[in-house]
C-alpha cells in the first residue's frame, strides 16, 4: 500500500534538510581549522576543500565573514606540495571568489606557480588568478598573459586563451593589446589551442565586419589542422553569409561546401548543417549536403546516424523533394535500436512519401508503435508528421488502411488537425 505524505510530513522533510545543511556547516566551519595544524594533512584538506566544494554547487548560502576567513586558512595550504591538494585549492578559490574578500592576498602565490617550472600547476594557477583578477590588477599580470598564450605547453597556452576570452567583457582594452600572441597561437600544431585561438581572435573581432572577412580570408586560404578551429570557421562564415545576405557564388558558401569533403566526420555535418540551414538555399544547392547526410545514415556510429536522420528531417519540412533520393536508406533505419532514430526516420519518411509509399510504411510501422514508450513523445512527432502530408494522402489513407487500431488512435488527432 502507497502511504501518503500530508502537509505536516512536506514540512517536516523540509526541516530536516534544513537542519542537515545547518550540520554541514557548522562542520565545515569547525573543520575548516584543519588548514592551520602543523604538518598539513592533505587527505584531511581533501575532504574538507571538496565539502566546500559541493556545497557551494548545491546553492548553499556561505556568509561573507565565515567565508573570507576559510578563504585566508586556505592559503596555508600552498605551502604543501601534494598536487591533487594544490589543485583541488585552486578549484576552490574559482568557487569562493565571489563571496569571500580580500582575495587578492593568493595572487602572489598564483603568479608564483603561473611563472614556476611545474607545468601541473601552470595552467590551473592561471584560471583561478584570472578568476579573482579585476580591471585595475589585469595591467600587472599582463606581461605573464602575453608570456602564456604563446607558451610551448598546450595545457598552458589553453588556459591562458580561454581566460583571456572570459576577461574580454571585462576588459576589452587590455585584451585587445594581446591580438598579436593570439595570432601566433593561431598557427600551434596543437588541436585545442588553435581552436582557442581563433575563438580569441573571432570575439575580439566580431563587431568589425571588415576584420572578420579578412580572418577567414586569412584561414581559409592557409588551412587549419583543428577539426573544432574548422567548425567554428564555419560557423563564422554561414553567419556572416546571413548578415551580408551574400549569394550562393559567395566565396563563404564555397568554403562552406569544400568542407563536405573534409577527412573528420564533425567537420563534414559541421558543413551539411550549415548549408541545410541558409534561408533561400534551393533544392540543387542542397543536392551535395543531403547526399553527405545520406551517407551518414549508415553510419556504425549511432551519433551520427541521429545527426543525420534529424536534419533530414527539418530539410524534408520545405524541401521533402530533396530527401526524396534518401527513403531508402531512413526505411532502413525503421528497425534502428535507437528509438529517437527510428522515430524521426518515421516521421521523415511521412512528409516525403507518395501515397503508395506511405501506405505500405504503415504496414511497416504497425509493430513499432505498439513497442514504443510514451517517453518519445510518439503521438506528437507523427500527429505533426501527418499535418505535412497533403490532404489527398490523409483521406486515402484513412479509408484505406485498417490496419491496427494503435494506427487509427494516431490517425484522428492528425486528421483534425488538418480539419479534414
Amino acid at each position: 500500500m502507497i502511504k501518503k505524505f500530508d502537509k505536516k510530513d512536506e514540512e517536516s522533510g523540509k526541516i530536516k534538510r534544513v537542519f542537515s545543511v545547518l550540520k554541514q556547516k557548522v562542520c565545515f566551519y569547525l573543520q575548516a581549522r584543519i588548514f592551520n595544524e602543523t604538518p598539513i594533512n592533505p587527505r584531511r584538506c581533501l575532504h574538507i576543500l571538496t565539502k566546500i566544494i559541493y556545497l557551494l554547487n548545491q546553492g548553499e548560502h556561505f556568509g561573507t565573514t565565515e567565508a573570507t576567513e576559510a578563504f585566508f586558512a586556505m592559503t596555508r595550504l600552498f605551502q604543501s606540495n601534494d598536487q591533487t591538494l594544490r589543485r583541488m585549492c585552486y578549484l576552490t578559490i574559482k568557487e569562493m571568489a565571489n563571496i569571500s574578500e580580500d582575495v587578492i592576498i593568493v595572487t602572489s602565490s598564483l603568479t608564483k606557480d603561473m611563472t614556476g617550472k611545474e607545468d601541473v600547476y601552470r595552467g590551473p594557477a592561471i584560471r583561478a588568478l584570472c578568476r579573482i583578477t579585476d580591471t585595475t590588477m589585469l595591467q600587472a599580470i599582463e606581461r605573464y598573459m602575453k608570456q602564456a598564450i604563446v607558451d610551448k605547453v598546450p595545457s598552458v597556452s589553453s588556459s591562458a586563451l580561454v581566460s583571456s576570452l572570459h576577461m574580454v567583457k571585462m576588459s576589452y582594452d587590455v585584451v585587445k593589446r594581446w591580438v598579436n600572441e593570439a595570432q601566433e597561437a593561431a598557427s600551434s600544431d596543437n588541436i585545442m589551442v588553435q581552436y582557442h585561438a581563433l575563438g580569441l581572435l573571432y570575439h575580439l573581432r566580431k563587431n568589425d565586419r571588415l576584420a572578420v572577412t579578412k580572418m577567414l580570408n586569412k584561414f581559409t586560404k592557409s588551412g587549419l589542422k583543428s577539426p573544432f578551429a574548422y567548425c567554428m570557421l564555419i560557423r563564422i562564415a554561414s553567419k556572416l553569409l546571413d548578415e551580408t545576405e551574400g549569394g550562393h557564388d559567395s566565396p563563404l558558401f564555397d568554403f562552406i561546401e569544400s568542407c563536405l569533403r573534409n577527412k573528420n566526420e564533425m567537420v563534414v555535418y559541421e558543413a551539411a548543417s550549415a548549408i541545410v540551414h541558409m534561408p533561400n538555399c534551393t533544392a540543387r544547392e542542397l543536392a551535395p549536403a543531403v547526399s553527405v547526410l545520406q551517407l551518414f545514415c549508415s553510419s556504425p556510429k549511432a551519433a551520427l546516424r541521429y545527426a543525420a536522420v534529424r536534419t533530414l528531417n527539418k530539410v524534408a519540412m520545405k524541401h521533402p523533394s530533396a530527401v526524396t533520393a534518401c527513403n531508402l536508406d531512413l526505411e532502413n533505419l525503421i528497425t534502428d535500436s535507437n528509438r529517437s532514430i527510428a522515430t524521426l526516420a518515421i516521421t521523415t519518411l511521412l512528409k516525403t512519401g507518395s501515397e503508395s509509399s506511405v501506405d505500405r510504411l504503415m504496414k511497416q510501422i504497425s509493430s513499432f508503435v505498439s513497442e514504443i514508450s510514451d517517453e518519445f513523445k510518439v503521438r506528437r512527432f507523427f500527429q505533426f508528421a501527418f499535418s505535412k502530408i497533403t490532404h489527398r494522402y490523409l483521406v486515402s489513407l484513412y479509408r484505406y488502411n485498417i490496419a491496427t487500431q494503435k494506427i487509427a488512435i494516431l490517425w484522428k488527432p492528425a486528421m483534425k488537425t488538418c480539419r479534414l
